[in-house]
């Protein structure tokens, strides 16, 4: 049984035990069994054991996680410290600092920015090594939509940060007025120029919880 260890294992407890979640769940064994698979088993939750229901201000959602050795342990668009950030992580940078003056960090890990009230959410929590997207269509798009849908009820404004034709296909399950959905493309290096840059999704998040009497998000990364 999978243990989160805040408020998030009330909520997704009927998920655990439906079909869909099982059959992943069979799926993921013999993939772990038989294949190289990021992150570690026990990294697969780390965004929601990171950042509870109550604290989540604002949501960031990636693809699936990275798919080279010792990057993912998932936080999306994360790398642990000693780890080469990747391209479009290095653009996630180059942006907060041309938006908020925050320089650029020396490493790739976000932990800071998920304890501070930042979802980290991949739609898919998990892939084989060297194989992107091959955890894609087995279950874990249904998890992760029940997850919008658990945060797109609150009260709470909350701000999504919605890169790429995969995170905006979400955008349909955010019906709440209340909340802030800002929508590009993804910072890799094949689309960050066509938008990614100069989008300021930064500022406007904070802006968008200083006006909703939300504590903003401490962007600067330790």
């Amino acid at each position: 049984m999978v243990h989160i260890g805040n408020d998030w294992d009330e909520l997704l407890k009927d998920e655990f035990t439906k079909e869909y979640y099982l059959n992943l769940r069979e799926f993921l064994k013999k993939e772990y069994s038989n294949y190289t698979v990021y992150p570690d088993m026990y990294d697969i939750f780390n965004a929601l054991k990171y950042t509870s229901l109550k604290d989540t201000r604002v949501v960031i959602l990636g693809q699936d996680p990275y798919h080279g050795p010792n990057q993912a342990h998932g936080l999306c668009f994360s790398v642990k410290k000693g780890v080469e950030p990747p391209p479009s992580l290095k653009n996630i940078y180059k942006e907060i600092e041309n938006d908020l003056n925050i320089k650029q960090a020396s490493h790739g890990e976000l932990t800071s920015w998920a304890k501070d009230g930042v979802l980290m959410l991949n739609t898919v929590f998990t892939v084989r090594q060297a194989c992107p997207n091959s955890h894609k269509g087995k279950g874990w798009e249904l998890f992760t939509d029940k997850i919008i849908e658990i945060i797109n009820q609150q009260a709470d404004p909350c701000v999504f940060l919605l890169w790429g034709a995969n995170a905006k296909a979400k955008s349909n399950l955010i019906t709440n007025k209340k909340h802030l959905v800002l929508s590009t493309v993804h910072p890799s290096p094949l689309s960050a120029y066509n938008g990614f840059f100069g989008c300021k999704h930064f500022s406007k998040a904070n802006e968008f919880l200083i006006k909703n009497n939300r504590k903003p998000i401490d962007w600067q990364i330790y």
